[in-house]
């Protein structure tokens, strides 16, 4: 048996404790990590350091790599949000008594191993156990080789909290190999893991659908868009696509295009460039005839997730078109209009297929934490089991419970 089979069958056997463990030992877990986290801040952030140290690339997968004491303290804030939501598990829906006096209902329940494969992003780590301790899983991850020393200090700090309440230190493991190799052998660990949710770019999801034989989630490309209508509130919209561009421009909830009615594109293209100089523009020609430094849009650019300071411009004639260029385009996950007419908002809202639409606010908040989930494992972009932020009720499943007094078919 090879280590990554031996460590998986613990973590399984760990899952099925965790289980039944009860809320209050569930949600002290999450607080005494969250404690861990702000006491231990200063030896997090030297681990982190090597880690940064030794990685050689720059642009966003350093940020994503980089922790900082405000980044730990917004962890510990994250699990204590968790750990005070509302307990999934168990509680019943659609009660019923058969006319043979069978008596049924449909109890919510833990998924039971969730695998979780991502690159750098430290606080994922934290985060995705909080969501699956405190959904009753096991969390079994997968982390990226520029982040593990960080990671494994991490998950020490939760194995630790786990033993301490009374639950199996296996219920939140690390692969310890960062390899090709033993991450495709992880994605076909059909007798550990019952869900497998990916958390990185274009190549890792490619290796997802070519190796995984376990169900996955799709925490997908987030190819998402601004639409400026001919009856937006420029100043509104302003704040919106600067927020939504360049608060975090190497994660997914960022708007990579901005598609802008031409009614208004005369008045509002100007004032966005300068007020975001720092981010590259790739306009069409309709667009550049206004943006004069702007360079010249391709195809590629409007599929293309850049996760950096670049941003496509696309002008369009009405609210169809921009739905369309959304249709054509788009990733399926955060999709935001800026309007005052309420029409165009509520066709938005109808027409557009996406995991969420936005209303007159940016896309930076398509986020667990934003929407009051307390946290997210991913956002889901399929439509299967799980859409958008995926909290901890996107963690479970549903059973049926049939009750009887000896009844026969």
């Amino acid at each position: 048996m090879s280590d990554l089979q031996a460590q998986g069958l613990a973590v399984r056997a760990a899952s099925l404790a965790l289980a039944q463990a009860t809320n209050l030992q569930r949600c002290a877990v999450l607080v005494r990590v969250a404690d861990q986290l702000e006491e231990r801040c200063a030896q997090i952030l030297e681990v982190n350091a090597r880690d940064l140290e030794a990685y050689q690339e720059s642009g966003p997968g350093r940020d994503r790599l980089a922790l900082s004491a405000q980044r730990v303290g917004s962890m510990a804030s994250t699990l204590r949000e968790i750990a005070a939501t509302e307990d999934p598990l168990f509680e019943t829906s659609d009660h019923d008594t058969r006319p043979n006096g069978l008596r049924v209902e449909r109890m919510r329940v833990p998924l039971g191993v969730v695998g979780v494969v991502y690159e750098n992003r430290p606080n994922v780590t934290s985060d995705v156990a909080g969501l699956c301790v405190r959904s009753g899983n096991a969390a079994y991850l997968r982390g990226s080789s520029s982040a593990m020393a960080t990671n494994e200090l991490i998950v020490s700090i939760w194995r630790d909290a786990l033993e301490l309440e009374g639950l199996p230190r296996d219920a939140v493991a690390l692969v310890s190999d960062p390899s090709y190799e033993t991450a495709t052998a992880f994605m076909q660990m059909t007798d550990v893991l019952d869900c497998l949710i990916p958390r990185g770019g274009p190549s890792l999801i490619a290796a997802m659908r070519e190796h995984a034989r376990v169900p996955y989630v799709l925490d997908g490309d987030g190819n998402c868009h601004v639409y400026v209508d001919e009856f937006a509130d420029l100043d509104k919209a302003l704040a919106i696509v600067k927020n939504a561009k360049t608060s975090r421009p190497g994660v997914c909830n960022a708007a990579e295009t901005l598609i802008v009615h031409r009614g208004v594109a005369g008045e509002f293209l100007p004032a966005m460039a300068s007020s975001m100089p720092e981010v590259e523009l790739r306009a069409d020609d309709e667009a550049r005839a206004i943006l004069v430094s702007a360079t010249p849009a391709r195809e590629e650019d409007f599929a293309n997730e850049f996760l950096d300071l670049i941003l496509a411009v696309k002008t369009v004639g009405s609210l169809d078109e921009a739905v369309a260029h959304v249709a054509r385009y788009g990733t399926g996950h955060s999709e935001a209009i800026v309007t005052e007419n309420e029409q165009n908002a509520e066709a938005w809202v109808h027409r557009v297929d996406a995991a969420a639409v936005v209303v007159n606010a940016s896309t930076r908040f398509i986020d667990g934490g934003e929407l009051g989930l307390g946290g997210e494992v991913g956002i889901s972009t399929q439509k299967l089991h799980a859409r958008g932020p995926m909290g901890i009720r996107e963690l479970t499943c549903l059973k049926w419970v049939v009750r009887g007094e000896g009844q026969i078919r």
